[in-house]
């Protein structure tokens, strides 16, 4: 009899390279067993991605960072062709040379996707990561990196994530204005960082750490923003200014489609002079979440009420209360909801979701503002924060009172 054919082998060489890069590197190389038609088929891949699971597991820390170490170098030296992507996520490595020697190689192979995911150590990115000239994405994770005083930016890179880096403000600055194509930013676990963001066709940006003040000089096509910022509970922590930081930090973003702020954000975005009436409209911006934000401060509320009403498309609200005060101060006496906000409406919002709501005035005049102004409200869940019964009865009593412009509008209460 004779041997039955290789169909898997006869396929064509795009089939073939697509069941390549479906497997894990580890399993690319073990095809090299199957028969000598796929022998260096694996050395061609333009992607290699390396973690832990690339040698057998052990308890001894040192053997396998050794053999980490020695499985890439020789994936590297064996393979042919350009290398596009190089992923490499571990806690094991985190200052060793050979990774410097292994992005002098990639420098020299036109990569265009380069990921460090290394533990936390001192590795200090080498000056040939900035040769890489050809980078559409990088991604780095507690690194060293200070570009040299000759490097001018990425022309092509469009994703930039930094995350626990050590650097100067002014390194990054001129980093993100070096990167003319730049559509994605993500930068966390900042320290009391200042920050001027120019990236004329940024569209996602994500901010988590310390940040003292953060300015978007020029990013008008951003759509979708989301901000941690951390502090002490002394508002000073932030940059102190006459200007409105709710106009500093989103009076440029005229097609912003989504919104997300976490902690103390609301309390940034407070500080300075309310000039009344915003210089802008968001006619793009559709979900608005908003985490901690303080009722008991009007003028948060008042952050809050400036963008829902300069939002005429919104359809859909999170707002999450902070706690009140263990010792609360008496609420603050001027009523915000006396103002003209009546007037607008809220054409397109659909839903509202209230959490941690512990019935303050402020939190009550606001959902029944929301009710007042929005015709096709169709839900609105309240997250009740009391734990007295009577409390908290009391508080759904009177919002079942407030008065709906939309007859399909629907109250929910959920208790946390």
């Amino acid at each position: 009899m004779g041997e039955s054919p290789d169909l898997v082998s006869d396929l064509p060489q795009s089939i073939l390279e697509n069941i390549l890069t479906r497997l894990s590197i580890r399993d690319a190389i073990r095809t090299s067993v199957l028969s000598t038609k796929w022998r260096y088929k694996w050395s061609t891949l333009t992607d290699l991605m390396f973690d832990e699971k690339c040698v057998p597991a052990a308890t001894d820390r040192p053997l396998v960072e050794t053999n980490l170490v020695r499985f890439i170098t020789g994936v590297l030296l064996l393979h042919q062709g350009p290398i596009h992507k190089f992923q490499l996520s571990t806690s094991f490595l985190q200052c060793r040379p050979d990774i410097d020697q292994w992005l002098l190689f990639l420098s020299r192979n036109g990569i265009k996707e380069l990921v460090l995911e290394l533990g936390e150590g001192e590795f200090r990115v080498p000056s040939c990561l900035f040769k890489c000239l050809k980078l559409t994405r990088l991604e780095l994770c507690h690194c060293e990196f200070d570009p040299p005083k000759s490097f001018t930016g990425f022309s092509y890179l469009k994703s930039l994530n930094l995350h626990q880096i050590l650097v100067s403000p002014e390194a990054i600055e001129s980093l993100i204005s070096g990167c003319p194509l730049l559509e994605f930013l993500s930068l966390s676990y900042f320290d009391s960082l200042v920050l001027s963001i120019s990236a004329p066709n940024l569209m996602y940006l994500y901010l988590d750490g310390e940040f003292k003040d953060i300015f978007l000089e020029n990013t008008p096509k951003l759509v979708a923003i989301s901000v941690s910022m951390y502090m002490h509970e002394d508002v000073s922590d932030f940059e102190q200014s006459s200007d409105y930081n709710l106009v500093k930090f989103l009076g440029g973003v005229p097609l912003l489609e989504k919104l997300v702020g976490y902690i103390y954000f609301t309390k940034y975005l407070s500080i300075g002079d309310d000039p009344g009436r915003l210089p802008i409209t968001y006619i793009h911006l559709k979900t608005i979440e908003l985490y901690q934000v303080s009722f008991e401060d009007a003028s948060e509320v008042l952050v809050l009420l400036r963008l829902v009403t300069h939002s005429p498309n919104l359809k859909e609200l999170k707002v999450s209360a902070s706690p009140i005060q263990l010792f609360p101060l008496e609420e603050e006496s001027f009523d915000l909801f006396e103002r003209d906000y009546f007037e607008y409406k809220l054409p397109r919002l659909e839903t509202v979701r209230m959490t941690d709501v512990s019935g303050i005035r402020n939190e009550l005049e606001f959902i029944r503002f929301l009710l007042g102004t929005s015709p096709v409200l169709e839900t609105v869940i309240v997250t009740s924060s009391l734990s007295d019964k009577d409390a908290r009865m009391e508080m759904v009593v009177e919002l079942l009172r407030f008065p709906r412009v939309s007859p399909r509008a629907q109250l929910l209460f959920l208790q946390d």
